[in-house]
């Protein structure tokens, strides 16, 4: 993605240093593991075979950083759709399936991880075993850990700060003082509800061809926007462990 589109990030937040903060949580989807794209395509054409067409557009604006019961949800509500049985469990093996075959790591993330001054942990909408399977697949589950933090530990999903604000609690970090990387606009309202820093990464694959700057409502602007883990300490040089 041709970051020249974006607003560079040091005009939308002031210089950050290590002492700014003491946690930094990350969305998993769209941010650790370029999935999203796979998993809007899936879902797609899941609800194609069903008479229902949508496109990546709809996906975005309306599922992106949501949980799969949420998203099943508005799918009967909006749509009318009984879904048959067994359809969720077709669709999460499918998937999965997907992801054995093409999920990637965001390029540039596994060097952020290993070079963090502070610690860092996840926070996603997706649940357990898909979350341990998809960073077990891409190499991370052994640096995250037990540092994963699930929608099913919660009562209300993003955009609710509930998730993040639990997350920030289990690493005893206070929320004025944590920063979360997110994609969706769902998943910066849940930041920002929270109480902490939110820059949002648009470097995944479902944001190809957006064009433009993503459209941010009031409720949903981040406090720093970029498309490269490579720019992630030439923004924030605190954050970086000494060498």
């Amino acid at each position: 993605m041709d970051g020249s589109v974006l607003t560079p990030p040091d005009v939308i937040a002031p210089d950050v240093t290590a002492g700014t903060f003491d946690l930094v949580i990350f969305d998993c989807d769209g941010v650790l593991i370029d999935s999203e794209i796979i998993s809007a395509r899936m879902l797609i054409a899941e609800l194609a075979s069903l008479g229902v067409m949508i496109d990546l557009d709809y996906v975005s604006r309306n599922f992106l950083g949501r949980s799969y019961p949420t998203v099943m949800a508005q799918i009967r509500r909006e749509f009318g759709l009984d879904l048959p049985a067994g359809f969720e469990e077709q669709y999460r093996e499918r998937l999965l399936a997907a992801f054995r075959r093409d999920l990637r790591v965001m390029p540039g993330v596994p060097e952020v991880l290993a070079a963090l001054a502070v610690p860092w942990c996840v926070a996603t909408s997706s649940s357990p075993r898909r979350a341990a399977i998809s960073l077990d697949l891409v190499g991370l589950s052994a640096g995250v850990g037990d540092r994963l933090y699930t929608a099913s530990q919660v009562d209300r999903g993003k955009p609710a700060p509930d998730l993040f604000l639990f997350a920030a609690s289990q690493m005893g970090a206070a929320p004025s003082r944590t920063l979360v990387i997110e994609d969706s606009l769902t998943g910066v309202r849940a930041g920002v509800a929270a109480g902490m820093q939110v820059w949002r990464f648009v470097g995944g694959s479902h944001f190809r061809g957006a064009g433009t700057a993503p459209n941010e409502p009031e409720d949903a602007r981040p406090h720093r926007r970029f498309d490269d883990f490579a720019q992630f300490f030439h923004t924030a040089p605190g954050l970086r462990r000494p060498k």
